[in-house]
């Protein structure tokens, strides 16, 4: 690839996370559309959320899970919270509690407080683990939370 197709690319996707966060949904489907499809994490996360909430497109929870599930399987640490809720929520995918815990601690060891404190409340809920105040402490401190 070309220094010029990279800039390119490096350019909608630039403008396509803008649209995301400005909610322009249409122009952020058109211009992540193509670069999710060839494999950009952060693209992907972006569509995953647009698919699995009708934003910009129809709704569509296969396209939504394809998409998350890619994009946590490259690393991406929001993609990896973002497919433990699917798994955890039953959305998009069958409820699965397990593979929800497996997904919230790989985006926990990127440091993503969000999934540490999900893992403290489904150890202290015994949803998907067995039920373990002392370990839902121990992530809620990770967390930075002292008083749970």
């Amino acid at each position: 690839m070309s220094e010029e197709d990279k800039g390119v690319l490096d350019m909608d996707l630039s403008s396509g996370i803008a649209a995301f966060e400005s909610k322009h949904f249409n122009s952020a489907t058109s211009l992540l559309g193509p670069l999710a499809e060839a494999g950009n994490p952060e693209a992907q996360y972006r569509m995953a959320i647009m698919a699995q909430n009708g934003l910009g497109m129809v709704e569509n929870q296969l396209l939504a899970f394809k998409y998350m599930k890619a994009a946590a399987e490259s690393g991406l640490g929001l993609a990896q919270h973002g497919l433990g809720f699917m798994y955890m929520q039953g959305e998009c995918v069958d409820p699965d509690p397990a593979r929800a815990i497996e997904w919230f601690e790989k985006a926990a060891d990127q440091g993503l407080q969000g999934a540490m404190t999900t893992i403290g409340m489904m150890y202290r809920e015994g949803n998907g683990v067995a039920r373990d105040e002392d370990k839902a402490r121990e992530w809620f401190r990770k967390a930075g939370f002292d008083d749970f």
